[in-house]
């Protein structure tokens, strides 16, 4: 926001700072730049359309990712197909950010994992971090780009402490997988939360000599595709660990890669 004016923040109780995301927001940036909203998404991410689309960048805040949903018509009719429609005149650089509160006894309409919903609407990046210096590269090219990102933000990460460069434009580009670890005997695909328990678990298979390959695809939407079928051509095994719900999730549509581009890779076991 110090570096493009462009940029401002919208979302329910920003100005409040209900989780800490928003500390000396508004003395540095003012109401102008850092705007509560109503409790209506349709309303002010379909703003947030608008005001993309003129020229401006705008970061919104929808606190739980479950309250995309009654702005759904306003994410895939509007956001997701402008720039198709108005063949290429029309650009919408914005941001949406949700957390995903799942796990903590939220409550049902609190506790989904959206993401693989919007990984099949053409038209939209979806990004999923899994540590803090990821969350502060990616965050950063996301409001540089041009075309609308949604960032989903596992809370079951808050409390993850890493080194994070105190550069204003280290950015980590998008569509770009994370090899977390290198191994040699099965590739780990995790995402979000999973990532950490992935590289928890991977030292364990060490005594029965099984090398471990993490990877974070960070990015979903879209796949780093190379990255993933690299690995799993290196490694001849894959596990897909997501925390979403199985059914058209980020897990099943990895597992449908590695089957329809790599399956002569994969090493098969039978069992006598």
């Amino acid at each position: 926001m110090k570096r493009d004016e462009r940029v401002f923040l919208m979302g329910e109780d920003v100005i409040c700072n209900v989780f800490g995301t928003t500390t000396g927001f508004l003395d540095a940036f003012g109401p102008e730049r850092v705007r509560d909203t109503p409790i209506s998404e349709a309303g002010f991410i379909g703003a947030a359309a608008g005001a993309s689309m003129v020229g401006m960048r705008p970061i919104v805040d929808v606190t739980i990712s479950p309250f995309l949903y009654p702005a759904m018509d306003q994410i895939c009719s509007i956001i997701a197909k402008s720039r198709y429609i108005y063949g290429g005149q029309a650009t919408l650089p914005l941001v949406v950010r949700s957390c995903m509160f799942y796990g903590n006894s939220n409550a049902a309409q609190h506790s989904d994992r959206s993401y693989p919903m919007l990984m099949g609407m053409p038209g939209l990046t979806v990004i999923v971090p899994s540590g803090p210096r990821d969350m502060n590269g990616m965050l950063k090219a996301a409001i540089r780009d041009d075309n609308p990102v949604f960032c989903f933000e596992d809370a079951t990460l808050w409390g993850t402490k890493e080194e994070v460069p105190d550069d204003p434009d280290f950015i980590i580009p998008l569509a770009k997988a994370d090899v977390k670890r290198e191994g040699n005997d099965v590739s780990v695909f995790a995402i979000g939360g999973s990532v950490p328990l992935a590289l928890a678990a991977a030292p364990s298979t060490v005594w029965e000599g099984i090398s471990v390959e993490v990877v974070d695809p960070r990015t979903l939407a879209p796949l780093d595709t190379y990255t993933i079928l690299k690995s799993v051509r290196k490694t001849g095994r894959a596990i897909t660990v997501d925390p979403a719900h199985q059914t058209c999730s980020a897990a099943s549509e990895i597992s449908a890669i590695i089957a329809e581009h790599a399956f002569e890779s994969l090493r098969l076991r039978y069992c006598e």
